[in-house]
Parts: C-alpha cells; structure tokens; sequence
C-alpha cells in the first residue's frame, strides 16, 4: 500500500464516501483516522449511520472514498489526495464488526470496502 496514502488516512481529515446510484448522488462522511486498512484490497470503517448509501447498496454497491492531508506532500507540493474506488457491504456481526466495536462502542455497523484502485489524485 502506497505509504503516502497510509500517512493521508492517519490524518485526523474528513473523509467523503459516495454512491452514484441514487439520483442525487449520495453523500457521508467520517474521519479519516478512522479508517482501518486490514491488507492491499480490504478497509473497514464504523458506521453509526450511513443509512443512505447502505439503502443504494442493494441496486448498486460501488463507492468511491476521498480522502486527503495538507500535511503530506502531493503531486505538485503541498496538500496529497487520493480517491479510492471500490464496492461495499455492511456488517452488524463477525470478527470485523467485533474489532471495530471493540474500538468505536458508539457505531451500529461497519462499512467492509474491497478496494479496486487507489488513485493519487494530488
């Protein structure tokens, strides 16, 4: 995994997950830091709510998640961001949901991405 882009997600930044499937799209977000990369393909995010792009998944569960830091260099200076696509599924029950429960107390779910590519976009 591009350390880049590890050193962007522990920044304490918003991060912004879409769904295009609804008409408008739909639109959360969460912290960055929250972020759990498990390996090259997987994250993990708690979801306290979320709902709306969790109703898109049964038509449609690709995503696009972005991300990024003032802090860590980018392309052309300061500033790095990535978008990061792939497709999701929530989780109320197993061994990724206990992790992040046992870390978040508060969330009621956990957003498992499989991630297609990770584009550097700044």
């Amino acid at each position: 995994m591009d350390p880049k882009f590890l050193a962007v997600i522990k920044d304490s930044t918003p991060a912004t997950i879409v769904t295009v499937n609804a008409n408008p799209a739909h639109v959360v977000n969460t912290w960055s830091h929250y972020i759990k990369v498990v390996d090259d393909h997987t994250l993990l995010i708690p979801s306290a709510g979320m709902h709306s792009i969790e109703n898109d998944f049964p038509t449609d569960n690709h995503l696009t998640i972005t991300v990024g830091s003032y802090k860590v260099p980018g392309t052309t200076g300061t500033g790095c961001g990535f978008h990061i696509h792939g497709t999701g599924q929530f989780k109320t029950d197993g061994a990724y949901y206990d992790e992040m429960k046992a870390k978040f107390d508060w969330i009621r779910a956990v957003l498992l991405v499989t991630i297609d590519d990770i584009e550097q976009k700044i």
